[in-house]
């Protein structure tokens, strides 16, 4: 087989090429999955798996992002990321960098959000040169909000103490919930179709993400857009910013600060100056989101010849080798700590002092034995003796003393058994069963 000439890869060129190619052609992406394998080193970077319930994909989180993370990440955990595709070159995986973290309920909405944000800011819904100005005169104002919440009490109370002159018609609508977005919508089609206002305010008090959800509706958002009525949106606290604050021909921060910009008193050109100041941070913020849209896409460019990946390359594997190493080391010392145990469990059983308490136990009880068989011996030798006692002293001459006899010897201590033994003038000595008797033969 011939060898090709040319283009012949290596295949670090090729894992860097695949790399580029991912990170310019896809970018980045929301993704929702379950976290496992999390790996925290001291390096402060953050390792995962993300995964569902037929696949998985590596992932990592650098310290400087990952800093911004509100929660400490648990295996099992449903999380949304937004991260760039990117490859591994080392190994030739291709893996996710992580930008920003949340928890599933949360990111999901946020997720969203950012996606209709960029998506209606494209179409030119947030475009400063769309917004229609407030008359210069207002005698009737419409208020489309919950006839019930705290917001249209706030309302009232701050027009009532401007300007009591000014007519206010309320359009009751839900302001949370599923139904609430397309009942908004109705409310601001019924006012424009009577045209009985001079301008609209639209409003509810603060909530969580997921209670001004409805004013987050792409269908709302084009019904704002169409109105003929100038709008006012005042949605939520300072800090609640929703699509319909966007959309808008002007935002207030709460409902107060909206019924004051639609009403007049010795302070109108502080009024004005506060609207002005209003448009101006809108179309700054516009302005913003469109230079943030064109800044991602300088990125992504950049992201080809950005050396901070390369870095970021190498930091993963030193992580990925200490993480090794690690494993390496504990693994080590559990096979080391489990040989231990069973030289020790050998070492006992080839103790000598096992073999010598046994022999020991061995020792005492023969000697015990021993005792108990010297004592039955020394038992039978008494009984023996005591026999051979009493037989003995049946037939000892002591006995037949101590029954009145006696027995005589000559002067050479024989015993004199017949008269004819002795002669006169001998001296014999008698012994009796206590004492002796010398005598002379007559």
């Amino acid at each position: 087989m011939k060898q090709p000439e040319n283009n012949v890869y290596t295949v670090s060129r090729l894992n860097g090429e695949v790399r580029q190619l991912l990170e310019g052609q896809i970018g980045k992406v929301w993704l929702n999955g379950e976290i496992s394998n999390f790996a925290a080193p001291s390096s402060g970077h953050w390792y995962l798996t993300l995964k569902d319930t037929l696949s998985q994909i590596r992932c990592a989180m650098f310290k400087g992002r990952n800093k911004t993370v509100t929660f400490t990440p648990k295996n099992g955990q449903q999380v949304i990321v937004k991260a760039a595709i990117s490859v591994y070159e080392p190994r030739g995986d291709y893996q996710l960098i992580i930008e920003s973290m949340l928890p599933a309920g949360d990111g999901l909405l946020a997720q969203q959000y950012e996606a209709l944000k960029l998506k209606l800011a494209a179409e030119g819904l947030f475009a400063a040169n769309t917004k229609r100005p407030l008359p210069s005169k207002i005698n009737k104002i419409g208020v489309i909000t919950s006839a019930s919440g705290a917001a249209i009490r706030d309302v009232l109370q701050v027009l009532k103490r401007r300007d009591p002159s000014l007519e206010i018609i309320i359009y009751p609508t839900q302001v949370q919930g599923e139904l609430a977005a397309k009942q908004i919508c109705q409310a601001i089609n019924l006012a424009n179709s009577r045209l009985e206002v001079d301008v609209l305010l639209l409003t509810r008090g603060g909530g969580s993400l997921e209670d001004l959800w409805c004013f987050n509706d792409e269908g709302l958002a084009h019904t704002i857009y169409n109105s003929a009525l100038p709008i006012v949106s005042a949605v939520g606290h300072e800090v609640d910013i929703t699509i319909s604050d966007y959309v808008a021909d002007l935002r207030a921060p709460t409902p107060s600060a909206g019924a004051e910009l639609l009403s007049k008193d010795s302070q109108d050109k502080q009024q004005r100056l506060i609207t002005v100041q209003q448009r101006l941070q809108q179309s700054w913020s516009h302005y913003q989101l469109n230079q943030q849209s064109k800044l991602q896409q300088f990125a992504y460019g950049l992201q080809k010849q950005d050396p901070k990946r390369r870095l970021q390359q190498f930091e993963q594997l030193f992580d990925e080798m200490q993480l090794r190493l690690d494993s390496a080391l504990a693994n080590k010392l559990y096979q080391a700590k489990l040989r231990q145990q069973q030289l020790q469990s050998r070492l006992e059983r080839q103790s000598p002092t096992q073999v010598i308490n046994l022999e020991a136990r061995n020792v005492q009880h023969l000697s015990s034995r021993l005792k108990q068989v010297m004592k039955d011996i020394m038992a039978r030798k008494q009984q023996q003796f005591n026999s051979q006692a009493h037989q003995l002293d049946t037939v000892s001459p002591l006995a037949t003393l101590s029954r009145g006899y006696s027995i005589s010897r000559d002067q050479q201590g024989h015993i004199l058994t017949q008269a004819g033994q002795c002669q006169s003038g001998d001296i014999m000595t008698t012994q009796l069963a206590q004492g002796e008797i010398k005598s002379k033969v007559l």
